[in-house]
């Protein structure tokens, strides 16, 4: 009787030393499998300047926010500036990404062969007015003419008797250069006033009777009108179908390939948060929406 209940005693204790063995054994497992997904989750760390393009500025600077609260060790900075100081600066290597509305190759003094192309997304550019001037629609000639200073009055094109103000864009603008080629047949502008910030044309053509300018779309809100070229709106359908051409695609330039946070950010500015719900949110349209395609020349 004694041996028997030795024995169950012996066994019993051999159950537990295997059962301990068994639960160690899955905890360190669970330990290691744990250890190597976090070796697999690159962390991304850094800072970075965005600099250039204020038609493209909404969309970088919102999708900063979004990448920077998923990557709390990233730090981004956007800035504005227009498409020529973004093309020079990542040029020189003074920020990590130039924002420009032109590809490089169409900029004097910029060096196309040492930058990379990232193209985020297109934007259309309109021609938009104080909504009291009484015009919504030109002709393409009519435009031309009255930012070349051959038409000075709205009577002139249907409109209120009122002088035309036209505002331009800073030299080094690629919403200018976009709109002097794709709408003016790159045509001299008059001389008139000029504002760096596409901020700062929208409040001036909504205060100021009689003003005419142009804003990527990303901008024209019920403050200013967009007008009609030849009857057709600038919207996505008419873009996307080749039937508005005053569009242009938004590019992120890097010099070189892009490494480590500028990698990871112009990766995310690719992903369904950035491309299916931002990009359309804020005015622009995905490049695979389009069925017309431009290129450099």
């Amino acid at each position: 009787m004694f041996k028997k209940v030795r024995g169950l005693l012996v066994l019993a204790a051999c159950l537990s030393l295997l059962v301990f063995a068994v639960g160690c054994g899955g905890t360190a497992n669970e330990a290691k499998d744990s250890e190597d997904k976090k070796a697999d989750v690159a962390e991304v760390k850094g800072s970075l300047t965005a600099v250039g393009s204020t038609a493209l500025q909404p969309l970088v600077e919102q999708s900063a926010n979004q990448f920077m609260s998923k990557n709390p060790d990233v730090q981004i900075t956007v800035q504005g500036g227009g498409s020529g100081t973004g093309l020079a600066q990542v040029s020189s290597g003074a920020a990590q990404i130039g924002n420009s509305d032109l590809f490089a190759e169409e900029k004097d003094g910029i060096d196309a062969s040492i930058l990379t192309d990232h193209k985020v997304a297109v934007v259309g550019f309109a021609a938009v007015v104080n909504p009291s001037v009484g015009v919504d629609n030109l002709t393409k000639q009519q435009l031309i003419d009255i930012f070349t200073g051959k038409t000075t009055n709205w009577k002139e094109v249907g409109g209120k008797d009122q002088e035309i103000v036209v505002v331009n864009r800073a030299k080094g603008s690629g919403t200018r250069a976009s709109f002097k080629k794709y709408a003016l047949d790159n045509q001299e502008e008059v001389k008139g006033l000029e504002e760096d910030s596409s901020g700062t044309v929208k409040k001036i053509v909504n205060e100021t009777p009689g003003t005419i300018s142009y804003l990527a779309l990303s901008y024209v809100d019920d403050k200013v009108k967009a007008l009609k070229i030849d009857g057709v709106e600038p919207n996505k359908e008419s873009i996307t179908t080749g039937k508005y051409n005053i569009w242009s695609y938004q590019h992120m330039y890097t010099k070189g390939a892009p490494e480590g946070a500028a990698k990871a950010f112009l990766d995310y500015m690719l992903t369904d948060d950035v491309q299916v719900t931002l990009v359309p949110q804020l005015g622009y349209i995905p490049v695979k929406d389009m069925q017309v395609e431009k290129g450099a020349k």
